[in-house]
């Protein structure tokens, strides 16, 4: 499959993939619980099949030193007074020293890289994600994580305007904001920034 590069490079980019979304006991902007535990069991599988071809999985977590990081930002200050909104609870979302912060743990594996610098819906906006991809050479970003339709979105189209081929694993990807916005977020990536493909569609096309 042509993907628009001389030779592939890639890296797995796993956002948000923490107990502050994902784990009941301590999320502060919870995935309903099914969905919680689908979006853990195919990032698992889709993991572990990439580790064992050779393929580095990069973790991007958010994580806040102080209220006043997260209120600098006009939107989310309003959404933490609108007590219907799914992002309600923005201002006390993974702030440093909370259990959310820290990766699911069946997700991490020592050989994986951690990004921990995150603090906006694109991770490469304040990280060091970009320098660790050019780097280690990378130009091909197998993109899963939460959610589909701000992270994962504000992060392909990211990637799409470096100049990185971005693929967004369909199955390993979801939002806490409903199925419409998960379905409108991959028609996006489709229509201009991106592939959209399984897992293992990705893995043989970065092979191939």
């Amino acid at each position: 499959m042509n993907l628009g590069v001389d030779v592939v490079r890639p890296a797995v980019i796993a956002i948000d993939l923490h107990r502050g979304h994902l784990d009941p006991e301590v999320a502060t902007m919870p995935l309903p619980a099914d969905q919680s535990k689908a979006v853990i069991q195919t990032n698992k599988r889709f993991f572990d099949n990439c580790r064992n071809a050779g393929i580095p999985v990069i973790h991007l977590l958010t994580l806040y030193r102080s209220v006043e990081e997260i209120r600098t930002n006009p939107y989310w200050r309003t959404r933490a007074e609108d007590p219907t909104a799914t992002r309600k609870n923005v201002l006390k979302h993974n702030l440093w020293g909370m259990p959310g912060t820290e990766v699911i743990p069946e997700l991490l594996d020592e050989r994986d890289w951690v990004v921990n610098t995150k603090r906006r819906y694109d991770c490469f906006i304040g990280s060091d994600l970009e320098f660790t991809l050019k780097n280690n050479g990378i130009n091909t970003l197998l993109i899963t994580g939460v959610n589909t339709n701000s992270c994962v979105l504000s992060t392909t189209v990211a990637a799409c305007v470096r100049d990185f081929a971005a693929i967004v694993i369909e199955e390993c990807v979801d939002t806490m904001d409903g199925p419409e916005a998960h379905a409108a977020a991959l028609k996006c990536v489709r229509a201009a920034f991106g592939w959209v493909m399984s897992g293992d569609e990705a893995i043989a096309a970065v092979r191939s």
